[in-house]
C-alpha cells in the first residue's frame, strides 16, 4: 500500500535546486491524439470507422483493414494486468534520477494489449483501471491504476473526463511517487490566488486547505477599498502594476507552488454600445496583467519545478469560456478573455521546457454580481473550486467547469460557426 505523503522538510538554502529533466518527447502525429485527449481528463484510443477494430499503438491505417479512417473515441477504462517488469537503469537521466520505475502489459476490455505505467498499489495478474496523463513533457502516456473493488471492467468514457473513475482504489493512492510526478495535487504545496476581491476566492480557498495545501496567498489590489476577511495571508498585488508584481514576486516567487490567475475586469457592452474604457481595463487585466505576472513570477516557478515534494507545478488560468466564441453583449471582456487564452497558449509553450503545467479552467456564467440578470444555470464558487482542484488532482491541461462552459465546449468541437452563428441570433 502507499504510505501517505509526509510534509517535506524545510528546504536547505545552501543546497542547489534541482534542474528540471523531462522524459522523451518525441512522438508522431497521430499519438498527439492520446496527448489531446489526455489533456482533458479522457482515456481515448483510435477506432477504424470502418471494421470497428480499436487500435493501439497510434497509427495512420487500420491493423485489420488497412483504412486510414480512424477516428479518437473514448474507451471502457478497465483491463487486466497481463506481464510487469521494474527497470532500474535507464539511459535517460529522467528515469535515472526516479528509479526504480515499473511498466507493465496491459489487456484491454476494450480489446487491445497496451503498455503502460504501473501504480505502485498494483499487483501481478490483477483487474486495473486505465488512465491517460500528461507526463512532465506535456506528452500523453498511458497509466495502470488499482481497479476499485465495485470495478467490473464495464464501464464507458463519457467525454466529460473519465480519468477518475467511480472507485477510490488503495489508500492514499494519490501519493504515490509516478501520480506526484504526473499529477499536479495540492497536498502540501502553497498556492498563490491573484484576485482576493473576486466572487469565487473564498471557496477556492477552502477547497484548496481541504486538499491539504500547505499555505495559500491572496493578491489584493488597491488596499484602501478595504478587504474582504480571508483565511489565507494577504499580499499587496496588483496585475496592473509591474512594480507591485515585481515586490512580491521577489517575496513569495520562490515560495509559490501554484498559482492560480482568477482576476478579470467584466463590464457588459459590445463593440458599438460598449464604452472603450471598460475594454481597455479588461485588457489590462486579464491579458496584459497575465503578462505582466508571468514575467514576475514564471522564472522562479519554472525553476523549482523539479524542487521536491513541493515543486512548483501548475500554472491556473480562469478563464470564460466565452474566449472560444464571443457573447455580442459583452464583447470587450470576450476579445480580453479570447487575448488571455492565445498568451496563457504562448506561456503553455514557454513552459513546456521545464515542465510546469499550464492549466485552463474555462467556465460560463458565474453567480456574481455582473452575471445576476442572467436566468440560470450558473457556475456556483463552490463548483469550480470543486472542478479546479479535481483538475489538479489529474494534472488535466483543460477543464470546463459547469454546464454552460460545458455546453459551449461540446458545441464549438462539433462546428465553430454553427456555434456562433447560434450566440449571435442568427440560429433558431
Amino acid at each position: 500500500m502507499t504510505e501517505p505523503l509526509a510534509p517535506p522538510p524545510r528546504k536547505d538554502p545552501q543546497k542547489r535546486t534541482v534542474s528540471p529533466t523531462l522524459p522523451p518527447m518525441a512522438r508522431s502525429r497521430a499519438a498527439l491524439g492520446l496527448t489531446a485527449a489526455a489533456a482533458e481528463g479522457r482515456f481515448a484510443l483510435q477506432v477504424c470507422a470502418d471494421c470497428g477494430a480499436v487500435q493501439y499503438p497510434p497509427r495512420d491505417a487500420c491493423a485489420a483493414c488497412l483504412s486510414p479512417d480512424l477516428v479518437w473515441r473514448d474507451q471502457p477504462p478497465g483491463g487486466r494486468l497481463l506481464a510487469e517488469t521494474t527497470i532500474r537503469v535507464s539511459p535517460q537521466l529522467y528515469f535515472r534520477e526516479r528509479m526504480p520505475w515499473r511498466i507493465g502489459t496491459v489487456a484491454l476490455d476494450a480489446g487491445p494489449v497496451v503498455t503502460a505505467h504501473l501504480h505502485g498499489d498494483v499487483v501481478r495478474a490483477a483487474r486495473v483501471r486505465m488512465t491517460a496523463r500528461l507526463d512532465r513533457a506535456g506528452q500523453g502516456v498511458l497509466v495502470a491504476l488499482p481497479a476499485a473493488e465495485t470495478d467490473t471492467g464495464t464501464g464507458t468514457g463519457n467525454g466529460t473526463g473519465n480519468n477518475t473513475g467511480t472507485g477510490t482504489g488503495t489508500p492514499h493512492m494519490e501519493d504515490d511517487p509516478l501520480m506526484r510526478s504526473l499529477t499536479c495535487d495540492p497536498k502540501h504545496r502553497r498556492v498563490l490566488i491573484t484576485d482576493g476581491r473576486n466572487a469565487n476566492t473564498p471557496a477556492l480557498i477552502a477547497a484548496l486547505r481541504a486538499a491539504g495545501a500547505a499555505a495559500v496567498y491572496v493578491g489584493m489590489a488597491e488596499a484602501w477599498r478595504g478587504a474582504p476577511v480571508l483565511e489565507a495571508e494577504i499580499l499587496p498585488l496588483d496585475l496592473t502594476d509591474s512594480a507591485s508584481l515585481a515586490r512580491m514576486a521577489g517575496e513569495y516567487g520562490g515560495k509559490t507552488d501554484i498559482l492560480i490567475n482568477n482576476a478579470r475586469h467584466l463590464r457588459p457592452g459590445g463593440v458599438m454600445g460598449g464604452n472603450p474604457v471598460f475594454a481597455r481595463e479588461a485588457l489590462e487585466v486579464s491579458a496584459l496583467g497575465l503578462m505582466r505576472l508571468a514575467q514576475a513570477f514564471g522564472p522562479g516557478m519554472a525553476a523549482r519545478s523539479a524542487d521536491g515534494t513541493n515543486a512548483a507545478a501548475a500554472w491556473v488560468n480562469i478563464l470564460s469560456a466565452h474566449a472560444l466564441i464571443p457573447d455580442p453583449a459583452m464583447g470587450g471582456f470576450c476579445a480580453a478573455q479570447a487575448a488571455a487564452l492565445s498568451l496563457s497558449r504562448s506561456l503553455r509553450a514557454e513552459f513546456r521546457a521545464t515542465g510546469l503545467r499550464v492549466m485552463h479552467v474555462f467556465v460560463g456564467p458565474t453567480e456574481d454580481d455582473w452575471h445576476q440578470p442572467l436566468p440560470p444555470p450558473k457556475l456556483t464558487p463552490n463548483a469550480l473550486a470543486r472542478d479546479l482542484v479535481q483538475g489538479l488532482r489529474d494534472g488535466l491541461e483543460e477543464v470546463w467547469s459547469g454546464d454552460v462552459a460545458k455546453d459551449i465546449r461540446e458545441r464549438y468541437a462539433a462546428s465553430p460557426k454553427v456555434l456562433e452563428r447560434e450566440l449571435t441570433g442568427g440560429g433558431a
